[in-house]
Formats: structure tokens, sequence, C-alpha cells
């Protein structure tokens, strides 16, 4: 039910701005807050006639309506539907809607599907997405930086194609209402049609009612952050004045009298709010008004009209009320115990006299109609609340799970293909029916996540159903059995999602609750339900988890433990994804030994039949990352030939596959060793390849930021182009904050503070290149830090330089005095030039000038020259790259000559 426009004149006009403005070439968002009932559709729905009604804005812009109504119960909009309907009325080609109907009639078909119908490359998207997701779940192990491309890419590329039919005819005008019922992942889609205005030929009214929740929060999130940006205006509806409810009374009671004493006591006791003005004047009894006693709150006003029904059709509308805003005939007259077809005249009565309901036909789901049930909505949301609320909480939670019980039933016509909307709203029952739900409710909603994943590539929904579930398991005793997998289950998909993501001690949600507890959690369940390929599987996961909370050695230790588990198993993919992993962060301590553990893992890769699955994008992922790791550290210990030739192999394979999320990395490993060769431009070519890759992907990437990071240092070598490589520098520090891969930090840091270095103007630049090396000190010291040594050194020795170029050379000796003992210590390490180490620990000595000082730098430079002599031997096959390792590295000629030892 819409409240009758009246007043609204100041919101009218800044509506009508928005629409003159896109007029004149200038596209905005706007939103309309009120609470329920405050009359926010109403104004839109007037706004969408006026413009109708106005030849200039019809001739103008082209009007696009779409609400965010739940399907069924409250569960809001099926993954991207909204986006979809707007698509389609965007599009506005002949037989788009009737292809779009036509294939929204075939069961089983999800709105991404058919969303792909219109969107380029989101059908490839999808297939790649769903072949992940699917192989995650016989392996345990979710390929992270894998499923980045189809996280951002399937919004990215669906508000593209919008974008795209805005600009293709009068600029689109896009009204969108009820978003608190947004799905998460047309929110995505929403966020980068803001970003794009006011450049789009595009403006957007959204409508959002503030007295609830809406997706955990995320929207209000999202609105508060774009009124901070200047990318939304707010325009907040409060109650109406006395003349404007007078009027809207005079527009319902025509043909009675209103005197204007009613009209004062109607506005002071509804202070304003329109749907309780309704509710009055719908009430009213026959004759004069100036006697009419008024219900004091809007539930008494809505109680008064629901007692005007027999007992029999009241049930039904309290079980209706239970399941949501929109609810079954079907559901209701079970769980009421009246027959269905009773049901079915009843509340077509109801329906029929306008009172409280209405049937919904345009928008029913299809599966509705296979079920043999109509669909009703309450007219109103506060019509709704006030039938729920004047319920006791167990009548409550008993006909919520009664409800989830009929619903499951229904469910079972289905077969294998059971409706996500359907799944939503069976898990939306079972979470509100309370205690008795809690094991069904755990199961149902990583159940719903998983179809999220799968058939909706909707992986923001996919994380809050899980973090559901684990709630609910969490608030059950361990029992080893269906509470124990639920949450095992669970806990690994959600930190598989959410893993590009993980900034240590934040969930998914962003609640301060610490993702190494999830993980330590499952791996406890695991064990008390002795499955081995979980526990196997567990104790990866709690390796991240443990490198991103607590640090690299204990990381190590749980990642060697989950080797053992996976060959306990006896399942080789447990045990090659475990061994690569752990290959790959063993180097960080130990070089040589996490070359053995490559190196194994290559031969297991070899040799293990069943590792040949060509279709499992888990083992895809495992065998690139292997194979460029083996690359990076055969690089950092000095193989140079042998890396080369390994990492063009890598890049040019992953170049031409279609799901190449690792080929950043890869370009990353191959700059490095560009860099080392002395080809600084081939360096600054695959820098430019990797930071176009992920800026048409989307979103903030760690890659991305590293890479940013070493072509700002290739640039700082240049006079002409420091002042682009301290900005370069300067956002790619930023991105790294965002999202803080932990192996990644303290490198961007210790880049950024060299870039800040190299480019200093004056003592505060060498000040702040200083903390900033510090910092990385603290951040990943033995013991008390992270433990990533290799930045811990590279940090010390950036200290030493700096101290040493501001005369502080004791300082400067000491600091390179600790570089040299945990290089001592551990050897060569990766992403650490050891030749470095020893050169710029040489001038910190002769400058320092301490007894025996002259013999200590020579020793160190000797060691630094046969380090280089070491890798350009590696090279012998090839003169004119072993001339260019010699001549055209700076690091190399200084070292070779002697530079500032002399």
């Amino acid at each position: 039910m819409r409240t009758a426009f009246v007043d609204r004149v100041d919101s009218m006009g800044a509506l009508l701005e928005v629409a003159r403005d896109l007029t004149a070439g200038r596209g905005q968002a706007l939103v309309v807050e009120g609470v329920s009932g405050m009359g926010k559709s109403a104004l839109l729905d007037a706004f969408a006639q006026r413009i109708e009604n106005d030849p200039e804005l019809r001739r103008g812009v082209r009007l696009v309506t779409v609400r965010c109504a739940p399907d069924v119960g409250d569960a809001g909009t099926s993954p991207y539907a909204p986006m979809a309907e707007i698509l389609l009325e965007l599009n506005g080609r002949a037989g788009a809607r009737r292809r779009w109907q036509r294939a929204a009639g075939v069961f089983g078909r999800s709105i991404p599907r058919l969303l792909a119908q219109f969107v380029p490359g989101a059908g490839p998207l999808l297939d790649s997405g769903q072949d992940i997701v699917e192989a995650a779940l016989r392996t345990g192990s979710m390929p992270g930086d894998s499923l980045l491309p189809q996280q951002e890419s399937m919004a990215l590329r669906t508000a593209e194609a919008l974008l795209a039919e805005a600009a293709a005819g009068r600029p689109a005008l896009v009204l969108l209402d009820d978003i608190q019922y947004l799905d998460l992942s047309s929110l995505q889609v929403l966020d980068r049609l803001v970003r794009a205005l006011p450049d789009a030929p595009l403006a957007l009214v959204l409508g959002h009612r503030v007295d609830g929740l809406d997706s955990e929060g995320a929207i209000a999130e999202l609105l508060q952050r774009w009124e901070y940006e200047e990318k939304l205006r707010r325009e907040r509806l409060r109650g109406l004045p006395r003349d404007a409810v007078a009027e809207l009374a005079r527009a319902r009671l025509t043909g009675r009298t209103v005197p204007d004493s009613f009209s004062a006591q109607l506005a002071e006791a509804t202070d304003g709010h329109p749907i309780f003005v309704e509710q009055i004047l719908r009430q009213l009894p026959p004759g004069r008004l100036e006697r009419v006693e008024l219900p004091h709150d809007l539930p008494q006003a809505v109680r008064n009209r629901f007692r005007e029904l027999d007992a029999p059709t009241q049930e039904l509308l309290r079980v209706g009320a239970v399941q949501g805003r929109a609810f079954l005939s079907l559901t209701v007259a079970e769980v009421a115990g009246v027959p269905h077809e009773e049901a079915l005249e009843r509340l077509h009565r109801v329906a029929a006299g306008r009172r409280l309901i209405r049937e919904r036909t345009e928008r029913a789901p299809q599966w509705v109609r296979r079920a043999g049930a109509d669909l009703y909505e309450f007219e109103h949301l506060a019509l709704r609340e006030g039938v729920y609320r004047g319920q006791s909480t167990g009548q409550r939670e008993s006909r919520h799970a009664a409800l989830a019980g009929v619903l499951t039933r229904i469910a079972g016509q289905f077969g294998a293909e059971v409706p996500l909307e359907l799944r939503r709203d069976i898990a939306g029952q079972l979470r509100a029916a309370g205690p008795r739900a809690l094991a069904a409710s755990a199961v149902a909603h990583h159940r719903l996540a998983l179809g999220s994943a799968l058939s909706a590539l909707s992986f923001a929904d996919a994380e809050r159903d899980c973090a559901i579930a684990i709630d609910a398991a969490r608030r059950l005793p361990a029992d080893g059995g269906e509470r124990d997998l639920a949450l095992v289950q669970s806990v690994e998909l959600l930190l598989s999602l959410t893993e590009v993501r993980w900034r240590g001690h934040r969930d998914a949600l962003g609640a301060e609750t610490d993702i190494d507890t999830l993980a330590a959690e499952a791996e406890a369940a695991a064990h008390r339900l002795g499955d081995r390929r979980l526990i196997a599987r567990t104790a990866l996961q709690r390796g991240k988890t443990l490198m991103a909370t607590r640090g690299l050695r204990r990381s190590l230790e749980k990642l060697a433990e989950a080797v053992r588990r996976a060959e306990e198993s006896d399942d080789p993919v447990a045990l090659f994804v475990a061994k690569v992993e752990y290959g790959r962060q063993l180097p960080k301590r130990d070089l040589a030994a996490g070359l053995r553990e490559l190196a194994e893992a290559e031969r297991l890769y070899a040799t293990e039949p069943s590792l040949g699955a060509r279709d499992n994008p888990v083992l895809a992922h495992a065998r690139n990352l292997n194979e460029m790791q083996l690359g990076v550290n055969l690089y950092d210990a000095g193989r140079l030939g042998e890396a080369r030739k390994r990492l063009l192999q890598c890049t040019a394979r992953l170049r031409s596959e279609p799901l190449n999320a690792e080929l950043p990395i890869a370009l990353n490993y191959l700059a490095q060793l560009h860099l080392a060769l002395g080809a600084e431009a081939e360096a600054a070519e695959v820098l430019r390849e990797a930071l176009a890759f992920e800026e048409k992907r989307g979103g903030d990437s760690g890659w991305h930021a590293y890479n940013a990071a070493l072509l700002a240092l290739l640039l700082s070598r240049d006079p002409a182009g420091r002042e682009q490589a301290l900005e370069l520098a300067e956002a790619a520090w930023l991105e790294t904050q965002r999202t803080w891969l932990a192996n990644l930090v303290p490198i961007v840091r210790n880049l950024y503070a060299e870039v800040v270095l190299d480019t200093a103007r004056g003592p505060a630049d060498l000040e702040w290149a200083h903390r900033l090396a510090v910092d990385t000190c603290a951040e990943t010291a033995e013991g008390t830090g992270s433990g990533m040594v290799r930045s811990e050194i590279a940090a010390l020795v950036l200290r030493s330089r700096i101290r040493l170029r501001q005369g502080a050379v004791t300082e400067a000796a000491e600091r390179a005095g600790a570089a040299l003992a945990l290089l001592e210590r551990h050897g060569d390490l990766p992403a650490l030039r050891t030749e470095e180490v020893l050169y710029w620990s040489a001038r910190a000595v002769l400058a320092d000038g301490a007894d025996g000082a002259r013999e200590r730098a020579g020793a160190l430079l000797a060691r630094a020259r046969e380090q280089v002599a070491r890798k350009a031997d590696s090279l012998e096959g090839d003169r004119v790259l072993r001339e260019a390792f010699l001549t055209r590295v700076p690091l190399n000629r200084w070292i070779t000559e002697g530079e500032g030892l002399s």
C-alpha cells in the first residue's frame, strides 16, 4: 500500500533537480530515507509520475523503476536480480524481455546465468567460478587469489554493461526503491555505478528504510561512505506538518466535513507519520468527526483493523507475518491448520477488500506457481510488523520452526535443484526459530552459502551465510557429529572465500574475531570427527591463518604438520596442495630447504596420475604457484639461468590460460629477475602489464600494490621520474594497508622507504624513510614479530644507509652489524640480495672507522664480489646476459669497482 502523496515540496524539488541535472549532462546519486511508513515510496511514485507528465523531462531521460522486494519471506532480493531488472529495462530491444521471461521460466536457472545473456564475458566467469568452488569442496583448498577475478569481475562486468546501456540512448534515471532488501552482490554493482558518477549518463535515486536491518549493515555503511566522499546526497523524510495531515484527511474522507480540530488532533496523535494517519482514517466510523477517539500509536491502529477479521483469518495472517513481508498461501494454511482451499478463499477475500494484504501476481517467482501456491504480501511493512510483534517470542519461534518444516517439504518436490530463493527462506525461518533449530540452521546456512557461491557466484552473500552457520554451530555443544561437521565445512568455506582479504585478527564481516580462532575450532572439530582428510585440510587452513595472525615460525610448524597429516590421509591431492603451500613459505626462513620441498612437490605432480586432472582449478592453481615459486627461489639462490627459463615459460603459459589469476604474481617474479639482469626496460614493461591486468579487473590487491612499489623503485633511479615514483610508492603503500597480505606488507613498506630515501630532498624525508624501516623491524622481529627475517634484514640495511647519509656513522655500523648477524644465521633468503647486505655493511663499517674497519670492510666487499661472480657464472651459457648482469646493474658495478670503499 502506498500512502497518499501530500506536501514534500522540498523533497520533490531535490528529486526534480536530479532529473534536470541529468538532462544537462550531470549525473548524481540521491537517497530518500525515512522510517517505515513515512511516505518514501509514495514520494518516489509521485516523482516518477511527474517525469511522465513533463514532456521535457520525458524526452530528456529514460526512467527505470525497480523495487527491491523480498521474493518470499524476509530474505531480500536474489543475487544480482535488481541489477538484471535494471539492465533489462535499459536494454529495451525487441524480444529482450521475452527472452528473459522465457529463460526465467526454465526451472533451475539462476539470475546470474540469465544475466550472462546480456553481460559480455559473464558466462565464462560463472563457469570458472563454479569449477573452483566445486574443486574446493573435493580438496578442501580454495585458491583464494583465483577467486579474486570472479569476486571482482562479475560485479565489474555487470556495472560496465549497465553503463554501456545507459550511454546507448538518452541518459538513464534509475529509481531503486527499498534498497534495504538489496543483496550484497547487487550492492557491489551499485557501488561501481555510484563511483562512475558524475561522468556517466546516469542518475540514481534510491529509497531506503532506516528502521530495519539491511544486509548486516552493509548498505548503511556504504551510504555513509558515499556521502563522506561526496558521491551521494541524502533527503531525509520526517513527519508531515499539520496542514499536510489535514490535506491527506480531506483526500481520504471525501464527502465528509473535516474540522480543523480533528486534523490538529490527528496530526498530534500520529506525529505526522503518513502510514499511521492512513490506518486511522481507514477505520473511522461513519458520522461526525469531532468526538472520535483516536488510537495512541500505530500498533494499536493495526490491531484495531486486525480485530475486524474472524479468528481463522487472523491466524492465517499471524502465520503470514511470521513468514515475512511476503508469504505463501500453502505454508500459512498448513501451519495454521486450515485446508488450503479454504485459506485461498479467506486470503483472497481479505485482499479483495483492501484489508492489510494484497496478492502479488506480476513478480511472483516461477517456483511458487510450481508449488501450487498463491503469493501474498502485506500492504505495508508497518502492518506486517504490527501483526508480528503482537505475538509472543515463543509463538513466533514455534511458527518459524513449523514454517521451515513446511517449506522443506515443498523443497522436496524439486529434487536436487531447489530454487535458491526457497533455500534462503528455509534458512531464514530456521535462524529465527531460536535455540530449538540451531543445528538445522547451521546446516541450512552452510548449504545456502554453497548455493550462493556455486549457482549465483555471489561470494559476498556466501560469506554472510557461512558466518551465520558458524554462529549457530558455536552455540551448540561439540558432538563429533553433525554440529562439528557443519562447523568445519562452514569455517573452511568462509576462510577460503575471504583469504585474499585477511587482516590478521579481523573476520570476514569485520568483527574483532581472530581468524586463527576460527581455524583452530575447525581443526579441533575435525579431530573429534576422526576424519583424516578433514584433519589434513584443517591443519593446512590453520597454517595459513597462523601466518596472518601469529607469524612465520608458528605457521611453518603447522604447515609441516599439514604435510604429515596429508601423507597419513592417503590423499595425493591434499598432499600436493599442502606441499606447495609449505614449500612457498619455508624459503622465507630456509631457502635451501624450501627449494627441496618445492622440487618434491613438482616430482609428486609429475608422477602421481590422480594429479593430472586438467579440469581441477585447485590443482592448476597449486601447480602454477609451485612452478613460479621454484623460479623465483632459484633466482633468490643465485641460479639466474634456471630461474629465467622457468619464469619465462610460466608467464607465457599463464598469459594463454583463461583462468590466469596468478599472472600478476608471475610477472612480479619475472620483473625482479629482469631488474637483477639489468633489463630495466623489460622489467618496466612486465610490471605495467601486471598493473593493467589487475586494474582492468578492479578492486584492491596486495600484488597490485607490490608491483606498483617495484615500478616506483625502478622509476626513482631516473631523476626525471622521481616525482612519479614517489606518488606511485605512496599509493602502493596505501593499497597495501587496505589489503594487508601479511607476507607482502613489510616488502612493500621497505620498497616505499627505499623510494623515499632515493628521492629525499631534506632531513624530513630521510626521517620518514627511517620511520618506515623502523616499523618493519618492529613488525618482523624474531620472537616478538612475524619472523619475516628477510624483511627485517632489508629494513636494517635501509636504516644503516639512512643513518650513513645523515652522518650518524656509529648507528649505521650498528644496524649493519645486526643485519649481518641475521644473515649469518639464516643464509641466503628470498627477496633479499646477499651481496647488497654485504656491500652496504662494508660501507657502514668503513665510515665508522673503528679499529680494523678497513680490513673488515675489505672482507665484506670480497664476499659481495664472490656472490656477484657466482651469479654471473650461472649465466655462463649466455654471454650477453652475463655482461648485462655485470655492467648494467648499478649494485653490481659498485661492488666490482669498490664504489665508496676506496
